[in-house]
């Protein structure tokens, strides 16, 4: 993951170019792309500082989180219902989810879907 540059490298760039450096001299004196420079003026005309906002994250799981409501219900209706299931009602609706996503949502709310141990005794080959 990438990390930010230091706001004491951003401040000295800003700096310069409030003392009269176009923001391409600024930025090439002290070794960053003309393009942050930019960036940071910007930042510093518009919030009044050149703090980095946060990195990373998740930034899709809004579009399933608004069906939380849904899920939820599909998983109360059938206690034993599947990924592919859960995506497949989420279409009929007009959500296209991925697997991953799916998993995700049910992750965050620590809800795991086991297969049960339930199963028929195997009559064809009896077991000692």
């Amino acid at each position: 993951m990438s990390k930010a540059l230091s706001v004491d490298l951003r401040e000295r760039v800003v700096a310069a170019v409030e003392g009269g450096l176009s923001c391409h001299k600024a930025a090439k004196r002290f070794g960053v792309s003309a393009a942050s420079a930019i960036r940071w003026r910007a930042l510093m005309r518009k919030q009044g500082d050149v703090l980095p906002g946060p990195l990373g994250g998740d930034w899709r799981s809004g579009r399933i989180e608004q069906q939380a409501d849904l899920i939820l219900g599909l998983l109360e209706s059938k206690p034993d219902i599947t990924q592919a299931e859960i995506e497949a009602g989420l279409a009929e609706r007009g959500v296209v989810v991925s697997s991953t996503s799916v998993w995700r949502f049910f992750d965050r709310r620590k809800i795991t879907l086991k297969k049960s141990r339930r199963t028929r005794t195997n009559k064809a080959v009896p077991t000692s």
